[in-house]
């Protein structure tokens, strides 16, 4: 990643960059080999020694090098400390998938400063993309400055979404907008990692992305890369993104924001 020391980015972001890749080396590591499987609070909310192992290590890493900073990261919850910063930490985003070998994860970290995203780094490790984020320092994958699409009619877009691991709890917090997206006759994915999902819509890979029931560790990442990018992310109802436990978000190029929030809200 020789792209990245030429970049005037904080200490905080070289940071985030050096121990993402560090955590991406684990979870290559541990991809398609054996280890142990078990099961959070929902049926298909699973979590591998490599999750564990890639927390550990991150959080470690902070504690050395940011010992005052806080942390919140999925698997060990939340360290409070007396800082205005705080680390947010998806050490393996895409944990079905890394299960089930399919080659689609991430390593997903993010830095707030009094609540506001200021750093942001996604990491993609089999394929070695490296989305990076700066507050007003721009997006880039691996080097490269990093732009939303400029599609502007609706019928154009290629989308993007996900569903809540315990969906079947209650399926219409879902149901009732996938059916009206559905009829919009656009082609849609679904890979399984939200964090890339928001990359993408960074990259310019899509359009537009919407799920609800994510995690803060899930999205700070992407809502910094693709305001930096020139795209648009808010709640359902169109308001800012304010990270709480569960987030319902809609990413996209701005173009296409409002008049897809109008058909995804016909319930």
């Amino acid at each position: 990643m020789d792209w990245f020391e030429n970049k005037d980015f904080s200490k905080i972001t070289k940071s985030l960059v050096e121990v993402a890749l560090i955590a991406g080396d684990i979870l290559k590591s541990g991809y398609r080999s054996k280890y142990k499987i078990s099961k959070k609070e929902g049926k298909h909310n699973l979590v591998t020694e490599y999750d564990l192992l890639s927390e550990k290590t991150i959080i470690s890493y902070i504690n050395k090098k940011f010992e005052d900073h806080s942390i919140l990261c999925e698997e060990e919850g939340e360290f409070e400390k007396k800082s205005e910063y705080k680390w947010i930490i998806d050490p393996l985003d895409g944990t079905v998938n890394f299960a089930h070998d399919i080659p689609m994860f991430a390593v997903s970290l993010a830095v707030t400063k009094k609540d506001e995203i200021i750093s942001a780094v996604t990491f993609h490790p089999l394929i070695n993309e490296l989305f990076v984020a700066e507050k007003s320092k721009g997006a880039f994958l691996n080097g490269e400055k990093l732009s939303v699409t400029q599609t502007k009619k609706l019928d154009d877009a290629f989308l993007t979404t996900g569903f809540p691991y315990n969906l079947h709890e209650n399926p219409n917090q879902c149901q009732d907008r996938f059916l009206n997206i559905l009829k919009l006759g656009l082609p849609i994915r679904r890979i399984g990692v939200a964090s890339l999902d928001l990359a993408y819509i960074a990259a310019g890979r899509f359009d537009i992305f919407w799920e609800t029931g994510l995690g803060s560790w899930d999205c700070a990442a992407g809502i910094l890369l693709i305001e930096e990018a020139g795209g648009r992310v808010t709640h359902y109802d169109g308001s800012k993104v304010i990270l709480k436990n569960k987030n319902a978000i809609v990413a996209s190029n701005k173009h296409l924001h409002d008049e897809f929030l109008k058909f995804l809200n016909k319930v």
